[in-house]
């Protein structure tokens, strides 16, 4: 009898919902839909029930839920790039470092020789910094978030958040305040009408019955009403509220000493006991002519997700009592309306999402027409809506697709959002999870980053990556940034060393077959290596160019591959323009000479290398249109320096450099300049073709 019940935590429904024993057959109706079930997890807002248990523990809805939490998690799109990456170089490494043990054991006769060098060679190959710069990278994103009251729990989720190209969100309690308010007061044509609002009030403000969220909502809005003083009217008697008229009425007495009968409840119950609606100034008969111009305004207020009151008043003559059947005769004033209004930083929010390149998406649990205003009101167009009923019956393709034609998804339970998560991530997706409730966690672990508020229930704080301190979302296009940021500079070092490396390899299996001796000693190929690796300790700390921010960044891995390809040999032109040098002019031809060949070709490869970076961090103008920070500045500078001190150093002597000739300095620049020339106009290009 008279149950409502809270189903919040499984659907996000901000209002409760009415239950009953009538069995409900109507087809296409999910569990939480059907009024003749109770959930375990949500909560009885009223009434008396008897009711008979038919699951019990994880068979429940709720024990779902946790089940789907205590499952195996998904790899995220950091992993994943992370991995094909890995094995992306793990490939290269397994096909050049045995040429090179090859090569030179047949060339030398040294298969002892070979060995080291083919080890010292695998080394310098392998980008071992990659740990240490995606650790510092993504450390100092999550500090720079943390300066924005935004907590990261999991440090790759920087990097997902800046990859996200799709963000799904739940309404009730992220985009709504979870909070309902009394939005409308009208009058049946639609116009803003005090005297409705004073009405609502006076029967909630006088009610001895327990008051419900609609009540507090209308009490809450008070303040706009300065008529409103309760010590003016006195309250006379009270017809209280039931579910079968689905109305209730307070007799009071007005300041001008007139007695009123003032009702509301259900707009569909109220019409039957009126017989006059009010418009304006003026009265009129409320007859079957006239009753559907009546409701135009009740409708378009349902359209629009409001839950609508109607409110009545009648004068009403002295007596000892009053019954049910003193409410007839009433005059219709108008609606007042109650939504869950949308945050304030929400639109914002939303718009600066869309302009960065992040499709927004509502998952909810809330019925369509609720979702479809706050959908509106945030600045979300709203195409097709997709309702949890056709979910399941869906292949994963076809939900996807009709997913990403969609702004929203309605009706959801929380294993349906959490199916939606997974299939767009199969799609290709970078997909983040905005939510706080528990019919939220499943898909804030699903996703590739889980963002959770402060105030949000502590399984959903348990299940996200991101929890954001303060109720302002719009800190959230603050951490796209900072993620993509961050990524910016974890692809800058892996683009470099990748390309240099995969150059070098060219270099070391021409210089390995057509020398006499090897290249480079193996005690000198870690120094170098050494060295580079400390001019891009700095690489984290680098600025990044706006267009750089202006759109997500995955793993694109084939795009990686194909910057490897085809910038790589660049620098591998230029060893052998070297190789050419030390041959040619310096005479560097016989083992005699190996040490001058060797420290020429230490010396130029490191500067190339370092140098290099200041090409590829940037589409722009290396230190023209584009600076890199003064850190980065200074490690280049400084490790350019240790290159050209070393050769003439009593530490250059024991790793077997020698002194280099003043020609070879001339020389050296006009390499180094050529290289950054032509490795920058390519890579123009190449960006300008969108082939990198």
């Amino acid at each position: 009898k008279d149950v409502f019940v809270n189903q919040s935590p499984l659907t996000g429904e901000s209002l409760p919902v009415e239950k009953s024993a009538a069995a409900d057959l109507r087809p296409g109706l999910q569990a939480h839909e059907r009024a003749a079930l109770c959930f375990l997890g949500t909560s009885v807002q009223s009434g008396a029930a008897t009711g008979v248990v038919i699951a019990t523990g994880v068979n429940t809805a709720f024990g779902k839920v946790v089940t789907s939490i205590a499952g195996p998690e998904m790899p995220t799109a950091f992993e994943l790039g992370v991995d094909r990456f890995t094995w992306l170089m793990i490939r290269i490494l397994a096909v050049m470092v045995p040429l090179v043990f090859v090569i030179n054991g047949l060339t030398k006769h040294d298969w002892r020789e070979a060995f080291f060098f083919a080890m010292a060679v695998a080394v310098g190959l392998t980008p071992e910094m990659l740990p240490a710069i995606v650790s510092v990278s993504l450390s100092r994103g999550a500090m720079a978030m943390s300066r924005k009251k935004v907590i990261v729990k999991h440090l790759d989720a920087i990097q997902n958040f800046g990859a996200m190209d799709v963000l799904c969100t739940d309404k009730t309690g992220t985009l709504t305040m979870d909070q309902v308010l009394l939005e409308r007061h009208c009058d049946v044509a639609g116009s803003e009408s005090e005297r409705v609002l004073l009405h609502a009030w006076l029967i909630s403000h006088f009610q001895s019955g327990l008051r419900n969220i609609l009540d507090e909502a209308i009490l809450a809005h008070r303040g706009s009403a300065p008529m409103m003083t309760p010590d003016e009217w006195r309250k006379i008697d009270e017809i209280p509220f039931d579910f079968t008229r689905r109305v209730m009425s307070v007799v009071v007495d007005a300041p001008d000493g007139r007695r009123h009968l003032i009702t509301k409840g259900a707009p569909e119950e109220v019409f039957k006991r009126c017989t006059h609606y009010e418009e304006g100034d003026a009265t009129y008969p409320l007859d079957a002519s006239n009753l559907e111009t009546v409701r135009a305004e009740y409708d378009r207020l349902s359209t629009d997700g409001f839950r609508v009151l109607a409110v009545a008043a009648r004068d009403i003559p002295a007596q000892e009592g009053y019954s049910r059947a003193n409410e007839e005769g009433l005059t219709l004033l108008g609606y007042v309306g109650f939504l869950d209004p949308p945050k304030e930083s929400a639109a914002p929010a939303i718009a600066q999402l869309q302009q960065a390149g992040v499709a927004v998406k509502i998952l909810t649990g809330d019925n369509p027409l609720v979702s479809r205003t706050v959908c509106n009101n945030v600045g979300l167009q709203v195409g097709d809506i997709l309702v949890g009923a056709d979910v399941d019956g869906m292949t994963d393709e076809a939900l996807a697709s009709a997913m990403m034609r969609a702004t929203l998804g309605a009706r959801l339970t929380p294993m349906q959002k959490e199916r939606i998560i997974r299939v767009l991530k199969v799609q290709g997706h970078v997909v983040g999870f905005l939510g706080d409730g528990i019919n939220d966690a499943p898909a804030l672990r699903a996703a590739d980053v889980g963002v959770s508020v402060e105030s949000a229930v502590d399984i959903a704080k348990e299940s996200a990556d991101i929890i954001l301190l303060e109720k302002s979302l719009l800190v959230l296009n603050q951490g796209v940034l900072e993620g993509r940021k961050t990524f910016s500079n974890i692809l800058k070092y892996v683009r470099m060393g990748a390309s240099s490396n995969f150059g070098n390899m060219f270099s070391v299996l021409g210089a390995s077959a057509i020398l006499p001796f090897v290249p480079m000693a193996p005690i000198q190929i870690l120094t170098n290596n050494l060295l580079y690796d400390f001019s891009q300790v700095t690489i984290p700390t680098d600025n990044v160019d706006t267009e750089q921010l202006a759109k997500p960044h995955p793993w694109a891995i084939k795009e990686i591959a194909r910057f490897i390809l085809l910038i790589g040999p660049i620098s591998s032109l230029f060893d052998y323009t070297t190789y050419a040098m030390m041959w040619f002019v310096f005479g560097a031809k016989s083992p005699a000479q190996a040490a001058l060949f060797q420290t020429g070709w230490f010396v130029e490869s490191l500067m190339t290398q370092t140098l290099i970076i200041h090409v590829i961090r940037t589409n722009r103008i290396p230190f023209i249109g584009s600076r890199p920070s003064r850190a980065l500045l200074f490690s280049t500078i400084a490790v350019m320096a240790v290159g050209a001190w070393l050769p003439s150093s009593g530490l250059g002597a024991a790793l077997g450099f020698v002194p280099l000739p003043p020609l070879y300095w001339g020389l050296l620049a006009l390499t180094v300049a050529a290289y950054m020339t032509m490795a920058w106009a390519v890579k123009a290009v190449l960006h300008r073709r969108g082939v990198i």
